[in-house]
């Protein structure tokens, strides 16, 4: 009896062990399919988000070209019309050559 139930701790300790993974590869899934965070696009992604991002800026030209520029070499358009980017360190941390923000 001793023996069953040592074995029947092992199993469950093993089963509990096998969800962990399984769990943070569907959050990590649940990210990606949210649309934000680095990676989380394609390229060919990058003009129909660039769009919504600079939407509703007067300067519509300049912000498509350098977010269009930022995502193609990040993989990322932060959520929103302003802000957010630290949802994409690649976006966020690009500069300029004077040390302003290089993407919009």
């Amino acid at each position: 009896m001793a023996k069953y139930f040592a074995f029947l701790l092992l199993a469950l300790l093993a089963i509990t062990m096998l969800q962990i993974p399984v769990m943070a590869s569907q959050f990590e899934g649940q990210l990606s399919k949210s649309g934000y965070g680095q990676g989380s696009l394609k390229s060919f992604q990058c003009p129909s988000q660039c769009t919504r991002r600079c939407s509703r800026t007067q300067y519509h030209k300049p912000c498509m070209f350098f977010c269009q520029k930022c995502c193609k070499k990040c993989l990322c358009v932060p959520p929103g019309y302003y802000g957010n980017k630290a949802v994409c360190p690649c976006y966020n941390n690009w500069k300029t050559q004077q040390g302003g923000p290089k993407c919009p």
